[in-house]
């Protein structure tokens, strides 16, 4: 007996499936999938969370001195001629960045390895490559999931049964963070 659900596909081709319903469950907080593959995308997302609970405060907090390029009241560079040549002008800027420590950075990277990128386009701007954002969701992980659920112990993910598929009459489910 396999300790997976197969799902009727190729190795790859469902390895991708998961990855994108976990990549989508995280972004949007719950997705609309049928039972079988619920089942499987929870398994992943808990142990993604679980493992983002663990590391949420492992991190240290350093203040590094930055090189920033002075702008005007447009937006553009202030430049100015050195030797006959035009040189952008820096201001030096004190920064306060998180670094994370080297367990956390090897749970990003554990995570990272499931999670697509996630590209955000608003809504005004739809077609426009301009307004596009990309999604930070190992940050999003950290920062807002990991918190909520610190004072949990696993159970992170919650299955509705909807009803059966008109289609072919598999039972939909809605599968979310709860």
């Amino acid at each position: 007996m396999a300790g997976y659900r197969k799902l009727g596909r190729t190795s790859s081709q469902r390895k991708a499936l998961l990855r994108g319903q976990v990549t989508a469950l995280i972004n949007n907080g719950k997705i609309v999938t049928t039972q079988a593959r619920a089942k499987e995308t929870a398994k992943i997302v808990e142990g993604i969370i679980a493992l983002a609970v663990k590391e949420r405060d492992n991190f240290e907090t350093v203040t590094v001195t930055a090189k920033v390029p002075r702008k005007d009241e447009n937006g553009k560079r202030v430049k100015e001629v050195v030797d006959g040549k035009k040189k952008t002008v820096y201001d030096e800027v004190q920064k306060e960045i998180k670094k994370d420590l080297p367990s956390r950075l090897n749970a990003r990277r554990k995570i990272l390895s499931v999670l697509y990128s996630v590209t955000d386009v608003p809504v005004q701007g739809a077609g426009r490559k301009k307004n596009t954002k990309k999604v930070d969701l190992v940050d999003k992980l950290f920062t807002e999931i990991a918190p909520k659920y610190a004072d949990r112990n696993g159970g992170y993910t919650r299955i509705v049964k909807i009803g059966q598929r008109k289609g072919d009459g598999a039972l939909e489910v809605l599968l979310e963070l709860v």
